[in-house]
């Protein structure tokens, strides 16, 4: 539906509007390139739209301000590590004060049992452990599950995203065998060694795999959200429960970024029943955290099993996990900033903002959906939404999407690079909605016409 002449045209003229207005960015781009690869610190940030990306001066509430002055409204927020917003007051007067007391010991302090009590009463899963980072967790889960059960295979989802998990780089071919995912670097093994790849929204797949006998564990977010939102068809997370409870394996549900559904995530407002809740950046306000959680039961099993002498080289931790700074951000987050009162308002604006794409859509004629998922909401390029990964990755246009958001970004609205995704923080106004439909309402006018 979109003439691709025309969208090089576009793109190339958002691109020259883009450069002209950011010089200084530009500049700091090409003197990083000294000594950074890409000229960024991690890779994956050199696929912001544009030949360069922007350099942060300063970024509060649901705003940044670029290196050129240019205040910028945030609908990527880090891609859910800023969901609270950028520095939200509690979270950082907390941090300044532990900062004065100690950054890290290796030690527990007061404020690690009280987040594992308020994700506890969040989540319905009472025993957890505190790590740097969701993909952290993810790996100590699979090794315990590995370890209790005695079994080598982890089942994941066709197009899923766990993070850096090496289990999780692996897509279903047609014939149903697994194979590396396109762009997997340095794979330690074949991924069929370790994985089996079902599709999502598929129970007699599922069931056909834990028939092997094979899987530890079913590693999944309730609704996919890396390859655009793909929710659950009804009853299929019960059909997941049943199966594997029924194969004694673990389901083990990823919130990290389906956290967006409301306070306990996807698990309390579909009410789920997961043996392992895996949580990551958004607890912590923008400071590095994660944590799983696991049942009563699983939690004594690995006590149980774990010799004390090998429990600091069996895989599991790391010197930093559960350390003072990262605790005190996610206590003061959690009670303070990601408040029930906090997500209707969030979801509220989630909604005005999948109410003006879609009328966009349908005034340009455009044929593609906009889903939503609590405070989170993407748009698509397909009539329907996808049942499953494979469905939403045959939808995607990369060139297209590079347009849309270099197109966003010039009229002063960021979303993140790797999808059409816009969350929402508890500091985000309709206004910032607003300007976003404006932006995209433009874009749309251009493709059409």
């Amino acid at each position: 539906m979109v003439d691709r002449e025309r969208l090089a045209e576009l793109t190339a003229r958002e691109t020259q509007a883009y450069v002209a207005a950011h010089p200084r960015c530009a500049a700091l781009s090409q003197e990083a390139r000294a000594h950074l690869t890409y000229g960024v610190p991690m890779s994956w940030m050199a696929k912001w739209p544009g030949p360069f990306p922007l350099s942060v001066a300063q970024a509060h509430g649901a705003h940044l301000t670029c290196a050129d002055g240019s205040e910028i409204v945030d609908l990527c927020l880090g891609d859910t590590g800023a969901m609270c917003g950028h520095s939200p007051a509690p979270t950082a007067a907390a941090v300044a004060a532990q900062a004065a007391r100690g950054i890290t010991a290796m030690l527990p302090t007061p404020d690690a049992a009280a987040v594992a009590a308020q994700l506890a009463a969040r989540f319905g899963v009472p025993r957890w452990q505190l790590t740097l980072s969701a993909t952290d967790a993810n790996r100590h889960v699979l090794r315990y599950a590995r370890h209790l059960t005695g079994r080598p295979k982890v089942v994941v989802m066709d197009f899923c995203y766990h993070g850096t998990v090496d289990e999780a780089f692996a897509v279903r071919g047609s014939d149903g065998s697994t194979h590396a995912r396109r762009g997997s670097i340095g794979a330690p093994v074949d991924p069929a060694t370790t994985t089996i790849v079902v599709p999502f929204n598929d129970a007699g797949a599922l069931a056909a795999a834990l028939a092997t006998g094979e899987v530890a564990a079913v590693l999944m977010e309730p609704a996919l959200t890396n390859i655009g939102i793909v929710l659950p068809q009804p009853g299929y997370l019960d059909a997941v429960r049943a199966l594997t409870r029924d194969a004694g394996a673990w389901f083990v549900a990823d919130e990290t970024h389906t956290l967006c559904a409301g306070p306990g995530g996807c698990t309390a407002a579909w009410g789920l029943d997961p043996d392992v809740v895996v949580v990551g950046k958004t607890i912590g306000g923008g400071v590095p955290i994660g944590a799983f959680g696991m049942t009563g039961a699983l939690a004594d099993e690995v006590e149980r099993r774990i010799e004390l002498e090998d429990i600091d080289v069996g895989g599991v931790g790391g010197t930093l996990a559960g350390n003072a700074l990262s605790t005190a951000a996610a206590r003061a987050t959690l009670t303070q900033v990601l408040t029930d009162d906090a997500f209707v308002r969030m979801e509220e604006l989630a909604v005005r903002w999948t109410d003006g794409v879609q009328g966009v859509l349908h005034e340009a004629g455009l044929p593609w959906h906009v889903t939503r998922l609590g405070a989170r909401a993407e748009y698509a390029f397909s009539p329907e939404p996808p049942r499953d990964g494979a469905q939403a990755a045959a939808a995607d246009d990369f060139a297209l999407q590079q347009y849309l958001h270099l197109q966003a970004l010039t009229h002063g609205v960021l979303l993140t690079p790797f999808h059409n995704m816009a969350l929402m923080s508890p500091a985000t106004t309709a206004a910032d909605v607003d300007r976003h439909t404006e932006a995209f309402a433009a874009a749309a006018r251009e493709l059409a016409s």
